[in-house]
């Protein structure tokens, strides 16, 4: 299967939300908090790159916006992330 990427944007109202889709491999629910860990990567198999900082370091720069994260899957099936700026960021501190 190929690669497949899709983004969207949404006004609502106070906020911006954004969604990020693929067509990856899913993620099972008891793993959706450790993802955004850092260095909580799922699986330690070296043909699969990546540190495990990538969605630790998402989670932080969007909530020092003022936004939230989340995640959406089923493994097997995929993953849509989710997050949301509001369209006045303040720093979170």
């Amino acid at each position: 299967i190929s690669p497949e990427i899709h983004v969207t944007a949404e006004d609502r109202g106070e906020l911006w939300q954004f969604s990020i889709v693929d067509n990856g491999i899913g993620i099972a629910p008891e793993n959706f908090e450790r993802i955004f860990q850092l260095f909580g990567r799922l699986k330690q198999n070296p043909e699969v790159g990546g540190t495990g900082m990538g969605l630790s370091t998402v989670k932080r720069i969007v909530e020092r916006l003022g936004g939230s994260i989340r995640v959406v899957s089923e493994h097997g099936q995929g993953s849509t992330f989710i997050f949301t700026l509001p369209k006045q960021p303040g720093v979170q501190h």
